[in-house]
């Protein structure tokens, strides 16, 4: 098994302890990415990073949908080509792929509540992508890593977002289930550690004690019960990221949050819970049918 160390961040520790596996170098984790094909390229919006990628399996249908959120820390300098392996393995499980991408931090309109409008905004178009195409809509999982993994829990707690909020979007689409892998969910505790250059208080435009009501419904564990089942998934050598996920799956349970499973993926890091070809990728796959019929 290979821990993925990549460019996506920086900051990440160098090494990994001895008691996780093997590591895989950048320039592998480069050849891999070149690997993963970009799906049907199809605009949600006006601005040029509103658009997603459409992988559709062989056949006719209609297919179970996953909504996916690629990570980064929220920032622009990473976007959707690290996901499209994934999407990819997706598609040949027999699962058509909503592959997102979004304004991020460093894109103009991409801090709140631009940013998290349009993953509101993409995960609604699948309404419009169901007329081309033949998704079944009744079984939309969606699914995000890391940074991703935040959005996609908020995603499916928006139904709580009430009128007239900076956030408020009319009829969200309830998905079946969410996958968070290995997410970032605890923004106050992420905004406190000052990860990744302060990006949280850049998101928010201010910390938690500066802007509580924008925290309030964009922090999962403020949310809960999010109102939707869930599987937060996490990898046992994932020390940087994984006390994160923990903290939120601990703070929703405590808040009567029933409607949760933690899985604990003993041979995975941060990345590996994005890598097909990792022994992670049959929890990740059952994760996901756990909400499919």
């Amino acid at each position: 098994m290979k821990t993925v160390i990549s460019m996506l961040f920086l900051w990440l520790l160098s090494g990994p302890a001895s008691a996780e596996p093997d590591i895989m170098t950048v320039d592998d984790l480069l050849a891999e990415l070149a690997s993963g094909e970009p799906g049907m390229k199809i605009a949600y919006g006006d601005d040029p990073l509103q658009f997603g990628e459409l992988h559709v399996p062989e056949g006719d249908g209609p297919f179970p949908v996953v909504a996916f959120i690629h990570g980064g820390c929220w920032l622009a300098m990473y976007d959707i080509t690290t996901t499209r392996p994934l999407a990819w393995a997706l598609r040949e499980a027999g699962l058509a792929v909503w592959n997102l991408e979004y304004r991020r931090v460093g894109n103009p309109g991409g801090t709140y509540p631009g940013l998290l409008l349009d993953i509101g905004s993409g995960i609604d178009y699948l309404r419009t992508l169901a007329d081309d195409y033949p998704l079944d809509l009744s079984q939309v999982v969606v699914m995000g890593h890391s940074a991703g993994g935040h959005l996609a829990l908020w995603a499916g707690a928006r139904a709580k977002i009430p009128p007239r909020h900076d956030l408020y979007q009319a009829e969200p689409l309830q998905p079946a289930g969410v996958v968070a892998l290995a997410p970032a969910p605890a923004l106050t505790r992420l905004h406190q550690q000052g990860v990744c250059d302060m990006v949280i208080d850049k998101l928010m435009d201010g910390s938690p004690a500066e802007r509580p009501d924008r925290y309030a419904y964009v922090e999962p564990a403020r949310m809960a019960p999010i109102g939707v089942p869930h599987t937060v998934l996490m990898g046992v050598h994932d020390s940087d990221w994984t006390p994160y996920g923990e903290e939120y799956f601990t703070a929703a349970r405590a808040i009567g949050d029933h409607m949760m499973d933690r899985v604990m993926a003993p041979e995975s890091g941060h990345f590996e819970v994005i890598n097909p070809n990792t022994s992670t990728w049959t929890l990740v796959l059952k994760a996901v049918h756990s909400y499919l019929q």
